[in-house]
Order: structure tokens, then sequence, then C-alpha cells
């Protein structure tokens, strides 16, 4: 196990270094797409009308869900994918963390007894007006698309929550395919320092903030105990729950990022309480080659991360 895990990152090094991009790229496609064929399958073979893909923070949870539509529209269903992100409550109603500040981690952010109208109502094949979430300005609203499903609509939705029993207790669990996804395969850098899968996800979340809020490592890195501490307590525990496990590590990950974030990460001063994280994260990535965007196709999960999908993935 040992040698294998040493010989991994030496072949992904190889790859890039000698040329072969594009392979290393397309193993680490074809990967999730022999996960998602085979989830297709079985929603397929069962009368599912919603499926519910849950995961944790930057788990690639909204790309997941369009590719899978792609995987069901072409066996014939007309898949709709949506975000419980709508459902979100208007801000003066989030609960409060101890401290006083909004709990946007907790299930109870999310407008329940709203949620479960129009979930019924879609199964029932009745018409609902379709909201959206103004995170700027922390309101749901209804900008007039409505939404009803078809006989073979297939409604797919992503959310941290998506497996908590409690958001979908009124649907009848043969209508449902629960899917946990997030990634599950840790990297070995010499058969005995490993990279656990969350350093992964914060640097997926560190590349989305930088790119897309403006944040700098510092920021994304002070926020990231919060973050996991919700994990903990609201993601994980319905995570055997699921009907399948869906993992979205990549091969060729950590090159990728590393070509994104590593700049950035090398500003953090050493007086900053964050210098530390920031320290070992440039370790991990000193192991890896750069890999040139160019390479990583529009339809990849990481392009949720580091830009350019052809998704509507924010």
């Amino acid at each position: 196990m040992i040698a294998e895990e040493k010989r991994r990152v030496a072949y992904i090094n190889e790859m890039i270094e000698s040329g072969h991009a594009p392979q290393l790229v397309a193993e680490g496609e074809n990967y999730h797409a022999e996960q998602l064929a085979r989830i297709t399958r079985e929603i397929c073979e069962r009368d599912v009308r919603v499926v519910l893909i849950a995961g944790p923070s930057s788990s690639g949870k909204t790309s997941t869900s369009h590719k899978l539509c792609l995987e069901l529209l072409a066996q014939g269903k007309q898949p709709v994918a949506l975000s419980l992100d709508n459902w979100y409550l208007n801000g003066t109603l989030t609960p409060l963390k101890p401290d006083g500040s909004k709990d946007y981690e907790s299930v109870y952010a999310i407008d329940l007894e709203q949620l479960e109208l129009d979930l019924k109502a879609l199964v029932a094949g009745k018409e609902i007006a379709l909201p959206t979430f103004n995170f700027a300005e922390e309101r749901r609203e209804y900008p007039g698309e409505t939404l009803a499903l078809e006989n073979e609509a297939v409604l797919v939705m992503e959310g941290i929550h998506a497996l908590n029993p409690i958001l979908t207790a009124h649907l009848d669990d043969k209508y449902k395919y629960k899917i946990f996804a997030a990634p599950m395969s840790p990297v070995s850098l010499d058969g005995e320092t490993w990279i656990p899968t969350y350093v992964h996800r914060l640097l997926r979340r560190m590349s989305r903030d930088y790119r897309t809020r403006g944040k700098t490592p510092i920021q994304t890195i002070a926020g990231w105990a919060d973050v996991r501490e919700g994990e903990g307590k609201w993601i994980e525990p319905f995570r055997d729950r699921a009907d399948a496990q869906f993992d979205t590590s990549m091969l060729y990950e950590l090159p990728a990022i590393r070509n994104t974030v590593e700049t950035a990460l090398q500003t953090v001063p050493a007086a900053a309480e964050e210098y530390k994280v920031a320290e070992q994260l440039l370790y991990y990535l000193s192991f890896f080659e750069r890999l040139e965007a160019s390479y990583i196709p529009r339809t990849s999960i990481l392009r949720e991360f580091i830009g350019g999908s052809q998704f509507n993935v924010g």
C-alpha cells in the first residue's frame, strides 16, 4: 500500500512532465463517469422522483447534480436541478449561534415549511412558484419562474442538508434516492504523510473564495473551523443514510489547485494566526507539478472551484 501511494504521486508528476496531462485528466474524469453511470442505472431501475445530493463544503455537489442530470437525460429522463439554498429563510429569521452570529450551517436556516409544501406539490404533479435566494440581501425572491414535473421528470436537489430526514420526512422513501458526495480518496506523499480529504476541500474553497468573493486565504482559513464544526453536527451524521457514495476526488486536482492558490497562500504573513495552516498547505502542494487549467474540461467538477465551468455553479 505504501509503495502504491508513493507511485501514485510519482505517476501524477510524470504524466504532467512528460506531456501526458490530457491522459491524466481523462483518467480522473473517467473515474467520475463510471460512478455516475452506476448511480444513474440504479435511479432508472426505481420509481425515483427526487434525487437528494448532500455533502460537506466544497465537495462539488452542484457540479455533481448537473453531471447527473446529463446522465439521466441520456436515459430518457427529464431531470431538473435545484439547490436547497433557494429555500433559505430571510436573514432576519436565520437562527443564531450562542455568540449571536447567524448560523447558516443549521438545517433550521431553511424554510422547512415552505420546502415541504413545494416538494409535496411537485411530486403530486402540481406547479409551484420557483424561488431564488438573494445572498447579498439575505432574502428569498420569486422572480416569476414556475416549475411542474412531467411524467419522466426527476428532481435533482443538492445542498448540505439534503440527507437530513427532516427535509423530506413527508415523502415516501420509494420516491427518493440519496447521494453523499465528497472527496473520499486521501493522498499519501510518501506512504506516511497523508493529505486528508478535508484539506482538498479547504483548497477548493480557498480557490473559489479568492476568485469569486474576493476573500484572502487568511479569511478562508479563519472560517474553516466553524465550517468543519457545522459539518460534524449537521452533515456527517446522515452520511450512512445515502443510497450511494460518490467520490468527487480527482487524480489531477492538487496539481491544478496549486496553479490557482499557491501565489495567494505565499502572501500570508508569518505573524498571522493562519500562517501555520498556510505553510502546511504550501508544503502539500510543493510535492506536485503544476497543471494548467486549459487541460481541464469545462464539465469537470473542479471547474466549480477554479472557474470556467459550463454549468451554472456561481
